[in-house]
């Protein structure tokens, strides 16, 4: 049996005489740049995430990069490529156990990210550890719902106005996701999502969304993903081309009216697998807290000889992914921050251990039973 990791062949079947119409509709329009597809999906995805206002952006990076350069974080400082110590004059604290964009776009915008250790158990940022990193220069926190889970979010929070901080939320693997009722990306200053292709609501190529509650930065991000323009031709301040294309919207409005079935599917086979798990101690399924729901962007487990399991599954046509295989802070485009192995422990052991396993809707009962067998097979050979 051949399971993939994803399968979006499978997904489009399922859809395909929605989101053709919309696609043949802004050709027949020819309004690709700012047609008003755009903002009726800025529209559904404000009344869906129970936000005031949400912009659509060219990808999830360019959210993260426009929210930043809109709170003014950053500004005037060049990115340093010469691997010697470069810092930026103010500071964004995060994680180092997340996908690259999230302190990528910290460093492009001149300021310097400050890493922060993982809970081992969700894999998002620990806050309890937060307050320690925070200094005169820092100006921001992105905590990173990642895998589909909320940050610890009422503890960010409270640090963030103590300390009179923005927070932007890195919710690109988790729209739909709760915290304590609240849906991730409008809980911070902003939040930021991805319509990567993978994503749970995944687009026909790069796009994103900032997500607010306060009209007077809506006005400023709109302006901001236009080149700082405000009237046709006349720019009040320099922005960037961070806009969401015409087709991007339309075949996402088609997808937003499936997401949360799709979300319920991905819990579903969660849970599968994780009763099929129950009995072998050396497999570790992902943690949920009780007030958390996760979209389950993926499903990952923890496990010894990670590596070679990949590998065992390969032969096995299964599909299989390691998120992430090398802590942020010993990336070598950041090697002037002066990290060191071993200054995040947590992170160090979680990119040893961890491996996602196929969780799309579309998967069956057979092939989950399949992946779960051939998971517990090898981790019950003897080494």
């Amino acid at each position: 049996m051949k399971v993939p990791l994803l399968d979006l062949k499978a997904q489009y079947e399922t859809i395909k005489e929605e989101i053709m119409p919309n696609v043949t509709a802004v050709f027949d329009s020819q309004l690709f740049i700012n047609g008003p597809q755009v903002r009726e999906f800025e529209e559904a995805v404000a009344e869906y995430c129970n936000c005031t206002s949400a912009v659509g952006v060219s990808s999830g990076t360019d959210a993260l990069i426009c929210s930043l350069m809109v709170l003014g974080i950053g500004e005037g400082v060049p990115a340093c490529r010469t691997g010697k110590k470069c810092r930026g004059s103010v500071e964004v604290i995060t994680t180092p156990f997340t996908f690259f964009a999230t302190a990528g776009s910290i460093w492009r915008c001149g300021a310097t990210p400050v890493f922060v250790d993982i809970e081992p158990d969700t894999f998002n940022i620990d806050p309890a550890k937060i307050e320690d990193s925070i200094t005169p220069r820092t100006r921001a926190i992105m905590p990173v719902h990642l895998f589909g889970q909320t940050a610890e979010m009422d503890p960010i929070l409270e640090i963030a106005e103590k300390q009179d901080l923005f927070v932007i939320e890195d919710g690109d693997q988790a729209i739909g996701a709760t915290y304590k009722g609240r849906k991730a990306g409008t809980m911070g200053t902003l939040g930021c999502f991805s319509f990567f292709p993978s994503k749970n609501l995944g687009g026909i190529g790069d796009g994103g969304m900032i997500v607010m509650n306060d009209d007077e930065l809506l006005e400023w991000i709109r302006s901001t993903r236009n080149h700082g323009q405000g009237e046709q031709y006349f720019h009040d301040f320099v922005g960037g081309n961070f806009r969401l294309d015409t087709l991007q919207a339309a075949a996402l409005m088609a997808k937003l009216n499936h997401l949360d079935q799709w979300s319920v599917a991905r819990r579903d086979n969660a849970a599968k697998y994780n009763q099929l798990f129950a009995d072998t101690e050396q497999i570790v399924t992902p943690t949920v807290r009780n007030y958390n729901t996760s979209i389950f962007n993926q499903y990952v487990i923890r496990v010894p000889r990670r590596d070679e399991l990949k590998a065992f599954l390969a032969e096995n046509e299964i599909g299989s992914a390691i998120y992430y295989p090398l802590g942020l802070h010993m990336q070598g485009c950041f090697s002037g921050l002066e990290y060191e192995e071993g200054d995040f422990p947590e992170t160090e052991r979680a990119a040893q251990e961890v491996l996602a396993l196929p969780i799309y809707p579309e998967l069956t009962d057979s092939q989950i039973e399949f992946v779960a067998e051939k998971v517990i097979e090898f981790v019950n050979r003897p080494e």
